[in-house]
């Protein structure tokens, strides 16, 4: 098979990638840097609006790490609010804590009723990314690294025709065709390879049920600078980070980009409002409409939003879940989004993407080195997918029943406290040992970064502690007791906050069990004391991972970070 490339010379791709909105870029950028012969078709013109939007600390570990194993170092201008506005855009703002409001419809908001994860001082501010001048700056990057990208409504994939014996071939609606000899497919929902093969789930295989609407807005009051706000402080301004404004049967999003305390662009918000369909069925109302009928119900938020107006037309889905009955298969992946999507909720799609570039990537470039594209090599990027789903499953199907009530949603809050918290600690871990291998990118040793691919459970932070992968399902199926009226919700709470305080490998001065510590804030005199816990106390494989990972955050305060360079086609 072949096709004729920009020269009228046939070329025959390594690997074709579809879609262009971040994983793509990324993963393209990543293998043109290897030498890997690399096609990338994007359907939509660039700069396009795009959610998703928090680089939380985890995520900004992830692609940090993403850039110094491929020797990308434009990634790693994505991990902190300065490299960000400096390399990328001015327009992204500052992500200092992810908050979380809880309110009651038709009543003001109570004051203890808030939880609020702070990030540590040890990390550079991660941004919010304005996700139109990101995901056309990496487009970019994967350019001048010598991929091919092809954008706009001509690259468009039509049609699909898989060979197990020598790859695949890709039609566009522009009618052009491309040989590859492995396609990724990482369109989102509406994969064309999930198409064309008939991969999806119908029914979706995922428990959680929610649908959204979204927007970018202005005139989005500072959540402080409103009657609630002042009486609710936090350990940091709420609009320096993503906000969280829950209540029974849904959520709503803040997302500030004109946030930081100087320098800003703009006062742009990202504005979502998610609902579970079965508690708010879809109407004829306008997403307009439907969005000030919640806000009818939630005083203390209609006040943020009294001077607010969009910037663009809504958008409103259907239902948000969907999957795949295959991801990995002869001479194809499902990546990221195409692979699945759960909820927007604690901000996960990042980090899912960079998980499974770096899990793929490696692949990619040894099997275009050796000629191996035979579908188990592969299949590991499968069931890292899949346990990444089934873990966001787990944790919005509690969340969203947890909504209702405030002692059960503050139990609820700390499964995903800790998993966020464990993922950032084991990818700096990780990477930190990685780069002590010295200075010469072909002489580290990679495989400490392929460790935990071995574990029990793909995708989780701690792989082979049954203990931490237990409190996932244990408090989904706790929740769904309440929700079935079998359990009550202080019964609920209690038995997950009894099994956080079980948790062992756990620092217990972070305070993840105790209910009145509703902060996470790592103050001076809550290091000293989790410091003194991890000398004398902590698990020995426990002390080795928060030992590894402070290396490397102390580190990063000494490390200079490398300008990006420019690299020839």
């Amino acid at each position: 098979m072949a096709s004729s490339g920009r020269d009228g010379r046939t070329t025959v791709y390594d690997v074709g990638v579809i879609g262009g909105g971040f994983a793509g870029p990324v993963l393209a950028s990543v293998l043109a840097r290897a030498g890997v012969r690399t096609l990338l078709l994007e359907e939509r013109a660039q700069p396009r609006f795009a959610v998703g939007e928090s680089m939380v600390p985890y995520a900004s570990a992830l692609v940090r790490l993403v850039a110094r194993r491929y020797d990308v170092p434009e990634l790693e201008s994505l991990a902190t609010l300065k490299a960000v506005r400096r390399d990328v855009s001015p327009r992204c703002g500052v992500l200092r804590n992810m908050g979380f409001v809880f309110h009651r419809a038709g009543l003001r908001q109570h004051p203890g009723e808030v939880y609020q994860v702070v990030n540590p001082s040890v990390v550079p501010d991660p941004p919010h990314l304005f996700r139109q001048d990101v995901d056309a700056h990496l487009l970019g990057v994967a350019q001048r690294y010598g991929a091919d990208v092809r954008t706009g409504s001509g690259a468009r994939v039509d049609g699909v025709r898989v060979d197990p014996d020598s790859g695949a071939r890709l039609r566009t609606r522009g009618g052009a065709e491309f040989s590859v000899r492995y396609v990724v497919d990482a369109g989102g929902r509406h994969a064309p390879l999930a198409r064309e093969l008939g991969l999806r789930e119908e029914p979706a295989g995922l428990r959680h049920h929610s649908r959204c609407l979204f927007t970018h807005m202005t005139g989005v009051t500072p959540y402080d600078e409103t009657p609630a706000g002042r009486a609710s402080v936090g350990a940091s301004p709420w609009h320096e980070g993503t906000l969280h404004h829950v209540f029974d049967g849904g959520w709503l999003w803040v997302i500030p980009f004109g946030n930081q305390r100087r320098g800003s662009a703009d006062a742009v918000c990202s504005v979502g409002l998610t609902l579970d369909p079965r508690r708010h069925p879809v109407t004829d109302r306008s997403p307009q409409e439907e969005f000030a009928a919640v806000l009818g119900l939630l005083p203390d938020v209609a006040r943020q939003f009294a001077d607010a107006r969009a910037l663009r037309p809504w958008t409103a889905t259907g239902r948000l879940q969907y999957s795949a009955r295959r991801i990995v298969g002869d001479r194809y992946c499902l990546a990221a989004h195409a692979a699945g999507f759960v909820d927007p909720l604690y901000s996960r799609g990042l980090a899912h993407s960079l998980q499974t570039v770096d899990s793929l990537a490696w692949r990619l470039i040894a099997a275009a080195r050796d000629g191996d594209w035979s579908t188990e090599r592969f299949r590991p990027v499968e069931d890292l997918q899949r346990g990444l789903l089934a873990a966001h499953d787990d944790l919005a199907c509690a969340s969203f029943a947890a909504f209702g009530d405030w002692d059960l949603f503050n139990a609820v809050v700390r499964v995903w406290t800790l998993g966020t918290v464990l993922g950032a600690l084991a990818v700096e871990n990780a990477c930190g040992a990685y780069l002590r291998g010295g200075p010469d990118h072909a002489l580290r040793d990679d495989a400490v970064l392929r460790a935990p691919e071995h574990g029990r459970r793909p995708g989780s932070p701690l792989p082979d502690n049954d203990h931490y992968n237990s409190l996932g399902p244990l408090a989904r199926t706790l929740c769904a007791e309440v929700t079935a009226g079998t359990r009550t919700p202080g019964d609920a709470a209690g038995r997950i906050f009894a099994a956080l305080g079980a948790a062992d490998y756990v620092p217990p001065a972070l305070g993840l069990a105790d209910p009145a510590d509703r902060f996470f804030h790592n103050t001076p005199a809550r290091i000293v004391r989790a410091a003194r816990w991890v000398r004398t106390e902590a698990p020995e494989d426990t002390a080795a991972l928060l030992t590894g990972a402070m290396r490397g955050l102390l580190g990063e305060r000494l490390h200079r970070p490398r300008r990006p360079r420019r690299p020839h086609p």
